[in-house]
């Protein structure tokens, strides 16, 4: 299953809260050489139990605000 979700970020604060096609995280990793960008990839895996090869940024990767694919193998009703 395909899933888009539009993703705001935060820092200085360690969360992740869902609702419907959005995601609110805060990280700690400074926005520098894509630290922080791989912080999100993996809290978005580990949320969702999957690989970080199933997380992708697929817009803003330079923005607090991004569009994120997660490709999940379960499939829900």
């Amino acid at each position: 299953m395909l899933m888009l979700y539009r993703v705001s970020v935060s820092f200085h604060k360690d969360y992740v809260k869902i609702q419907d096609d959005h995601i609110e995280i805060g990280i700690m990793a400074k926005p520098v050489k894509g630290e922080a960008n791989l912080e999100i990839i993996k809290k978005i895996a580990k949320h969702f139990g999957i690989s970080k090869s199933n997380v992708r940024i697929v817009a803003g990767e330079k923005s607090r605000d991004k569009v994120v694919e997660v490709i999940s193998s379960s499939t829900k009703p």
